[in-house]
């Protein structure tokens, strides 16, 4: 007779450490599935992603919000884009500028809760604006335009997860 194995419980959770595109593929996992809520948590580590309806809440811990090492990023802006799929009506948007993320993380459109936001739809911009924030593993990038214009959309929520290359804002050249 051979002796009953025990399982080893939280092995795994011991071993266990979580980076950016496991988070990724766990918020994808979250939209695709219709889960309300999911919680996650370790040792030194807690997320919690919850949806609502047309919009994701993703928490995490330790805190995110940190104002420091703020770098600027250029953003690459091709000569025109393509009409978005999503847009619902029939407007020509090929004359406008898309400025897209250069990176994966979570876009803020101000530094802070407490201060305004950096544009608006219908604020005229200059080549090196900033016209938000991504935070990518808690580094706070200052995106930069690299046109001048006038914002026509904004494309993208307030602290929410953008994904490398996604559409942020509609922009008219000046």
């Amino acid at each position: 007779m051979k002796p009953k194995e025990t399982p080893v419980k939280n092995k795994a959770a011991a071993d266990f450490t979580m980076n950016l595109k496991d988070i990724e593929a766990l918020i994808k996992f979250v939209q695709g599935s219709g889960v309300a809520e999911v919680s996650l948590e370790q040792k030194d580590f807690k997320i919690t992603i919850k949806t609502t309806h047309g919009g994701m809440i993703v928490n995490s811990s330790p805190p995110v919000f940190q104002q420091q090492n703020v770098q600027h990023v250029p953003v690459s802006s091709p000569a025109f884009s393509a009409p978005l799929a999503e847009t619902p009506k029939a407007t020509d948007e090929s004359k406008y500028v898309t400025i897209k993320s250069p990176m994966i993380g979570t876009f803020y459109r101000s530094s802070t809760a407490d201060k305004p936001v950096f544009v608006n739809i219908g604020d005229e911009i200059k080549q090196g604006q900033v016209l938000c924030i991504i935070e990518a593993m808690k580094l706070f990038n200052e995106i930069e335009s690299e046109v001048s214009g006038k914002i026509v959309k904004v494309l993208v929520d307030n602290s929410t997860p953008v994904e490398y290359d996604q559409p942020l804002f509609l922009v008219e050249p000046a």
